[in-house]
């Protein structure tokens, strides 16, 4: 009927607006450690636990909830929505042993003596690694070298 396509239009119209607006507040929310998925939690305290957490916020993108955890100390952890990390970023200092997979871990070994990993980000198709000499290094999947950055 006329109207119902009317209101499909209005409603995509809509839809195409919100995507186009920057995402608004509601969808960053702060939340307590203990409200962060399991996971998420038995990372911190495995890997962080000498740390304080300044804060620790929920985003929400479309259909994709994320969890940004902030130390102190200024590291800082991303968390995906099931509780696996995404990033951790240490700015500085080395992030922590047995977080970077052994076989990235030899080859910056190899490659830069003596580097340390500061940051680490992760997704479905590749491993990036910041180390403290400004470098980064992508690694596929099978964490195998693909690129180097200065």
């Amino acid at each position: 009927s006329h109207t119902a396509m009317k209101n499909r239009m209005i409603l995509l119209s809509g839809a195409l607006m919100l995507a186009v607006l920057p995402a608004s507040a509601d969808n960053d929310r702060a939340v307590s450690v203990e409200q962060l998925p399991q996971k998420a939690r038995a990372f911190i305290s495995q890997y962080f636990s000498g740390e304080k957490v300044a804060y620790a916020k929920r985003d929400r993108e479309f259909m994709e909830t994320k969890y940004e955890v902030v130390f102190t100390g200024s590291a800082k952890v991303e968390f995906r929505g099931n509780g696996e990390w995404k990033e951790v970023d240490c700015r500085y200092a080395a992030v922590p042993a047995g977080i970077v997979p052994a076989p990235i871990n030899a080859k910056v070994q190899e490659l830069y003596p003596g580097a340390v990993v500061v940051g680490i980000d992760r997704d479905k198709r590749d491993t990036e690694v910041k180390l403290n000499n400004r470098m980064e290094l992508t690694f596929d999947r099978n964490y195998l070298l693909m690129d180097i950055d200065d």
